[in-house]
C-alpha cells in the first residue's frame, strides 16, 4: 500500500511489513512518522501486509487497509487502527468499520468489503512476497535491497534505515 504517485521514480523505497494488529508495529510507527518528516517525498513508505496467524483480526485489518486506500485515506487509517490495537483485538471487524466512520469513510463500502474479500488477493500477494524474502514477523524492513527485522528489536533500526537512505540518495546525485 503506498499512497504516493507512480512519478515519484527519484524516491528511496521503504517497504514496511506491517500488521494492523501488531504491538510492535504501533511502537514502529513513531519510527516511520519521523523517518517521513526527515525525507519528505525523498522516501517513499510502502506499507506492505504480513499479517500472523497468532493476530485473528489481522488478515481483515489488511483488507481494511486496502480499502481505505482505495477511499484515499489509506495512512490516516493505518495510524488510527495501529494506534488502538487493543480495541480492535477486543472488537474485531466492528471496530474497523468503526474507524472508517470516524475518517469520514464510506462505512457501508467498508463493510461491504470486508464481506465480499475484494481485497483478499492483494493481502494474499504481499504475504506471500514476504515469505518469500525471508520476513517472519512485523515490523520488517525492507530498503536498498536490505532486510532488517523491527520484530525482536526496534533498537538502532531507525538509524540504520537513515543510514541507508542517505547512502542511496547521496548516489543518486552523484
Amino acid at each position: 500500500m503506498s499512497d504516493s504517485s507512480p512519478a515519484r521514480t527519484e524516491a528511496v523505497v521503504l517497504e514496511v511489513w506491517c500488521e494492523l494488529q501488531c504491538p510492535d508495529c504501533r511502537t514502529a510507527l513513531d519510527d516511520v512518522r519521523a523517518l517521513r518528516a526527515r525525507y519528505g517525498d525523498r522516501l517513499d513508505v510502502r506499507l506492505r501486509h504480513f499479517p500472523l496467524e497468532k493476530h485473528r483480526h489481522a488478515f481483515a485489518a489488511a483488507q481494511a487497509a486496502e480499502e481505505a486506500l482505495e477511499q484515499g485515506k489509506g495512512w490516516p487509517y493505518v495510524e488510527a487502527v495501529l494506534g488502538r490495537v487493543a480495541e480492535l483485538d477486543r472488537q474485531g471487524e466492528p471496530f474497523l468499520v468503526e474507524v472508517a466512520r470516524e475518517l469520514g469513510l464510506d462505512a457501508e463500502e467498508f463493510d461491504t468489503a470486508l464481506i465480499d474479500g475484494r481485497h483478499i488477493l492483494i493481502v494474499d500477494a504481499d504475504q506471500a512476497e514476504g515469505k518469500a524474502i525471508g520476513v517472519t514477523g512485523t515490523p520488517t524492513y525492507v530498503i536498498g535491497g536490505e532486510r532488517l527485522d523491527g520484530g525482536k528489536s526496534q533498537e538502532g533500526l531507525r538509524e540504520r534505515i537513515e543510514e541507508i537512505a542517505d547512502r542511496l540518495l547521496a548516489g543518486q546525485r552523484a
